[in-house]
């Protein structure tokens, strides 16, 4: 039997395995081992893969920085920096037409900032916007339509776990995509935010005007959420003015979000172990899936079906940027049935190689990818971020939330063909401080 064929037998089993609800990491594991056997005819040498890979990202400092940047994000949660963050957005612009919404989308920008997890970003906001967006006779489309698709900026602004995870993967520098991201970061919010402003312009009724805050409470509200946001700046700012590097400022970050919540007396002996716990029941999860794509990735490589693939392709004449597109229709559908991470770690092995293949810039893709599958986040059948909001509003119609998030994946292809029709958007600041590729 060619390699190639057995790869491919490989990926029907782990398919198989998923739909059989076997955790991805596992599947992807055993179907990796399995692949690798039958190539080398000999089970033995392929059982030690199990070991190597463990070994190797139970000990990988860039993959350190992922149970640091959870531990960060849970200890923000229990010291209301969200909060802070939605006060300090809504004394600058609730007083407009749709200002709660636009306000909290900037909520979301910074918590995304500072816990880096879409579904967090989202069940947190849940709880602090849409109880004043409704008091204020908010249309409900509207108002969990914000929050959910703000809830998917977390996952594209630095720091972002995903594009660390993707850095791992494709052994990328995650400084360098953590600095490619800013850009498209900011494009993001300013179309989800120019998105709300046409909408209550269409029909006023979606949403009231709020009084406009006097300058003391912007000042109440910058001295309560000042934390917050030295907190952005240290995490953020550090890691590109090169104080520090991605891991010391995941710990700096995680230790600053502990004496903030240990200061501001919200920090009890019940939410510090709840923080631990919910860190601890996480990065196991993400490390059992990255030691499963990395030994499935190394069989289906030795198989030879991502050469095959790409060229197979390339013998087709497709140009470039039609192949590009096809792959971003096929994450959103992904996307949309997968958890975020899987339809990454899943796609790697053979899309990574098609796109080198291409010519297209490693880094420009990574942001690309991630892009996407944060559109996923929102889309139907499933849509992780809904389906969390959904859980948590039991009174809420599930087709209202889909038709609040539909602007808002309107905003984000538009915001995917920018950037497929200009890369130096993505690659601009990576240009411009000769970051390393």
């Amino acid at each position: 039997m060619e390699p190639y064929t057995i790869g491919l037998i490989g990926m029907g089993v782990m398919l198989l395995l998923i739909l059989l609800h076997v955790p991805i990491g596992v599947a992807m594991g055993v179907a990796g081992v399995a692949t690798f056997g039958m190539i080398r005819g000999n089970l033995t040498p392929a059982l030690t893969l199990f070991g190597v890979e463990t070994v190797s990202k139970v000990g990988s400092s860039e993959l350190a920085v992922i149970p640091l940047f959870l531990l960060m994000g849970s200890f923000a949660t229990v010291g209301g920096l969200s909060a802070d963050l939605y006060r300090i957005a809504y004394a600058l612009i609730g007083h407009i037409r749709g200002g709660l919404a636009v306000a909290t989308i900037g909520g979301c920008a910074g918590f995304g900032a500072i816990c880096g997890s879409s579904v967090a970003t989202a069940s947190t906001m849940t709880r602090i916007a849409l109880p004043e967006m409704m008091k204020r006779n908010y249309s409900e489309r509207l108002a969990t339509g914000s929050i959910a698709a703000g809830g998917t900026l977390g996952m594209l602004i630095p720091p972002s776990i995903i594009l660390v995870l993707y850095g791992v993967l494709t052994e990328q520098f995650v400084k360098t995509l953590f600095v490619a991201a800013l850009i498209p970061a900011v494009l993001a919010v300013a179309l989800h935010v120019i998105t709300i402003l046409i909408l209550v312009r269409r029909n006023p009724d979606l949403a009231s005007t709020g009084e406009r805050q006097p300058w003391s409470e912007l000042g109440r509200a910058l001295r309560s959420g000042w934390t917050a946001v030295a907190l952005m700046i240290v995490v953020t700012g550090g890691i590109y003015a090169g104080i520090f590097s991605v891991n010391e400022s995941a710990a700096v970050g995680a230790f600053l979000a502990f004496l903030i919540a240990l200061f501001r007396g919200r920090l009890t002996l019940k939410g510090f172990w709840s923080a631990l716990q919910e860190t601890a029941a996480t990065t196991p999860m993400i490390y059992l899936m990255t030691i499963g794509a990395s030994i499935f990735t190394y069989a289906v490589t030795i198989s030879g079906l991502p050469e095959m693939l790409v060229d197979g392709i390339r013998d087709t004449g497709l140009p470039g940027i039609w192949v590009v597109v096809l792959l971003m229709i096929m994450y959103l559908i992904l996307g949309s049935i997968f958890e975020t991470i899987s339809s990454m770690v899943i796609t790697i092995p053979f899309v990574f190689p098609l796109i080198l293949s291409y010519g297209y810039d490693p880094i420009w893709w990574g942001v690309l990818t991630v892009m996407v599958i944060e559109i996923g986040m929102i889309t139907p059948p499933i849509g992780m971020n809904v389906f969390v909001m959904k859980a948590m509003l039991p009174k809420t119609k599930l087709s209202t939330i889909y038709a609040g998030v539909a602007p808002f994946i309107v905003a984000d292809i538009l915001r995917l063909a920018i950037l497929v029709a200009f890369p130096a958007l993505s690659l601009f600041l990576v240009n411009m401080f000769n970051l390393p590729r």
